[in-house]
């Protein structure tokens, strides 16, 4: 469904543009291959209502649903990586919001249309809880959240580990940024590794670890 600019004050205040569908598939199709790699990672730093997010995840789902329809358990537990594997930015609170609640419908109609009424709420509420913390309400020029009392955006990074097991560490934004700055800078060297190819790489190092949890566990483990 197109969506639409809610007032030309917010493009005036914001510059808020929200891309047609046509143009988001043209852009996607560039990279085409990364979009239907279940966990190949996303950022869309002004996501607005989540165009460009809810595409890519329908193209993802798509992927998890070819490949693991006939294991309830399989597609669940690629369904919540597909999920984690997208984030966004939003400096206006109801885009945030909005952002989440498409990305959740898609998420949930794939789903639905699959098992019907064997789908499980543990896995609805752990989709829930991943987009909670994935798409912020932020400002990405300040690299820090919005609202009375601002705060350095934290991401978490979602992995598979041990078959149906998660894996969650929590980065600062501004440590990502400044660690690719280091890589693209020849004064930096020291601060990256250099891989077995020759080529430079950066390895962030997480703000929190957390203990391995089961993937439909993930809202009852973190959300206290």
């Amino acid at each position: 469904m197109e969506q639409h600019i809610k007032s030309r004050q917010r493009v005036a205040d914001y510059g808020e543009v929200l891309t047609p569908s046509h143009i988001v598939d043209a852009m996607l199709d560039l990279v085409k291959q990364e979009t239907e790699r279940i966990d190949s990672r996303f950022l869309e730093p002004a996501c607005g209502t989540g165009n460009f997010l809810v595409e890519i995840l329908r193209r993802k789902l798509q992927v998890v649903r070819k490949r693991y329809a006939k294991s309830q358990l399989d597609y669940e537990r690629y369904a919540v990586l597909a999920v984690a594997s997208v984030y966004g930015i939003d400096i206006l609170a109801d885009n945030a919001e909005e952002c989440r609640q498409r990305l959740y419908q898609t998420f949930d109609d794939a789903y639905a249309a699959l098992f019907g009424k064997k789908t499980k709420a543990a896995c609805r509420e752990s989709v829930r809880y991943l987009l909670k913390r994935n798409i912020i309400h932020g400002d990405a020029l300040s690299l820090k959240t919005v609202g009375h009392k601002p705060q350095p955006i934290v991401f978490s990074e979602w992995s598979l580990a041990n078959g149906s097991l998660i894996k969650r560490r929590d980065f600062a934004f501004h440590e990502l940024l400044r660690g690719k700055e280091a890589m693209d800078s020849p004064f930096e060297v020291h601060k990256t590794l250099v891989s077995d190819q020759g080529e430079k790489v950066f390895i962030p190092k997480p703000v929190k670890d957390y203990p391995l949890v089961h993937f439909l566990e993930i809202a009852h483990a973190y959300d206290h």
